[in-house]
């Protein structure tokens, strides 16, 4: 909130907005672990910017929060089989993906 207050002065013809990283992750209200991921997104995203690291996103590998060219991840999908652990536990606690209702 306080970098979209400071930012809206600088860039009048442009609409900031503020969105919690756990509501677009997982279409619900951000847990702790939520709000850690996104601020560990945000300190090495700040870091890029000191670094002159530019054209590259923050991601998450195993633990480990690194850079990644956009290049590399730009217009590629990445598919998790519907049978994935992942996949059955987000179900499991009543998440949708989008299938019709049975």
């Amino acid at each position: 909130m306080r970098l979209a207050s400071e930012l809206e002065p600088l860039i009048p013809h442009l609409e900031v907005r503020v969105t919690i990283l756990g509501h677009l992750q997982r279409g619900g209200s951000p847990i702790a672990f939520d709000r850690l991921l996104a601020t560990r997104f945000g300190v090495h995203a700040a870091h890029m910017v000191m670094r002159g690291e530019f054209a590259k996103m923050a991601a998450l590998r195993g633990n480990e929060i690194v850079s990644v060219p956009i290049a590399e991840v730009a217009g590629k999908n990445k598919f998790i089989p519907l049978d994935h652990d992942l996949i059955r536990a987000a179900k499991s606690v009543g998440t949708s993906f989008g299938e019709p209702e049975k």
